[in-house]
């Protein structure tokens, strides 16, 4: 099992396209069996998150999905369910989210983010996403920024998430 689910060598290159209208479709596709699958663990509705949850927004073609669990150590078992489902665990970050890809780390098509309800994780992932779809000025620095960082980290997907770090924590003091 591959222990850094960020900078695998064998990751795709990081690719930032115009928004697609098929991710909502995709997500609303991807949620329904993820709650039938994951419903013992589940602590609310299952989210869809990151830049392919706002519209109009370029974005990696991940799909990125937040379900809330009432807690990591509680949702173990969800593990193997996800699994179920063509999801690879990885364990990034395991202090706070159960993390997965979709169907490999050289062609991802989803991210899955088992994530306790209401943790700071939580929050600040819908609060980003939120502060983006009400603002276009927000979301169009936000583009611009994404465009430069996956030139300059093409196969680093790490150094790539790490660069983002300032600009998300700078909306996420505003909200």
């Amino acid at each position: 099992m591959n222990t850094s689910a960020a900078s695998s060598t064998d990751d795709a290159p990081i690719e930032v396209l115009e928004y697609d209208p098929a991710w909502p479709v995709l997500f609303d596709a991807e949620r329904r069996l993820l709650q039938e699958a994951l419903v013992p663990w589940l602590a609310g509705p299952v989210e869809h998150i990151g830049s392919t949850a706002v519209p109009g927004l370029p974005a990696k073609p991940i799909i990125d999905i937040m379900a809330p669990v009432h807690s990591l150590a509680g949702s173990t078992a969800a593990i193997a369910a996800a699994s179920a489902l063509n999801y690879l665990y990885y364990p990034y970050k395991p202090e706070q989210l159960h993390w997965f890809c979709k169907p490999c780390p050289a062609h991802r098509t989803h991210h899955l983010h088992l994530v306790p309800l209401g943790s700071t994780l939580w929050q600040q992932r819908l609060a980003f996403r939120d502060a983006l779809r009400v603002s276009t000025d927000l979301a169009a620095r936000y583009a611009a920024l994404k465009r430069r960082l996956a030139v300059a980290y093409r196969h680093d997907r790490e150094g790539y998430t790490e660069a983002k770090g300032p600009f998300i924590a700078q909306v996420l003091a505003k909200v």
